[in-house]
């Protein structure tokens, strides 16, 4: 490279010297000068085509017996955890289910049975309330009745009584006006009458 850059310096240097104004510069070719780009090198092309084809199928088979059973094993495996956890949600959805529906029942029966012994506790204290109405009317009437009698017994004393008691006041009253005492007939007739 170092050479061809002396030959172009002298080469110029030469041709201004002579007044020509329209130099062309010649490098020579050497073993480093490049000529066309490799690829598009049209006598490559069979040794490109062959190493295309070498690597395309070596890049296919590790593709094909590594890389994509590794993948789709991992897509499995997504697949098969995610269709688990879906069968999970749904197994523990219908269990949650099944507890609600549980409790649900369990506490419709809670009130039914709270019902049926608040209604057995009313029907109890009612009947107890009533035979203690009944007990105590009973005795009530028991009572009424002895004092009706007692009334009646007394009342009868009384009006025993009365007869005697009016006949003996009769009897004062007349002797005191009259200054004489009636006659004990005469007095229970007159009282009777009275009384009557």
């Amino acid at each position: 490279m170092a050479a061809a850059l002396e030959m172009i310096m002298a080469t110029t240097g030469a041709e201004t010297q002579h007044g020509s104004t329209n130099a062309v510069i010649e490098i020579p070719a050497d073993e480093h000068s490049v000529g066309t780009f490799p690829p598009f090198d049209g006598t490559t092309y069979a040794s490109q085509i062959l190493w295309l084809a070498i690597t395309f199928g070596l890049l296919y088979w590790i593709m094909s017996k590594v890389a994509l059973p590794r993948i789709s094993g991992i897509l499995e495996d997504r697949r098969d955890r995610i269709a688990g956890d879906i069968a999970e949600a749904n197994r523990l959805n219908e269990e949650s289910n099944a507890a609600i529906a549980a409790y649900e029942q369990a506490l419709a029966e809670a009130r039914a049975n709270a019902h049926k012994i608040a209604q057995e506790t009313r029907d109890k204290l009612k009947s107890d309330v009533d035979a203690r109405r009944a007990a105590t009317e009973s005795d009530l009437a028991a009572k009424l009745a002895e004092a009706e009698t007692r009334i009646g017994d007394i009342k009868r004393a009384a009006l025993d009584n009365v007869g005697e008691i009016a006949t003996g006041t009769t009897s004062e009253l007349v002797e005191a006006l009259i200054g004489k005492a009636p006659t004990k007939t005469e007095l229970t007739k007159a009282v009777d009458t009275a009384m009557k």
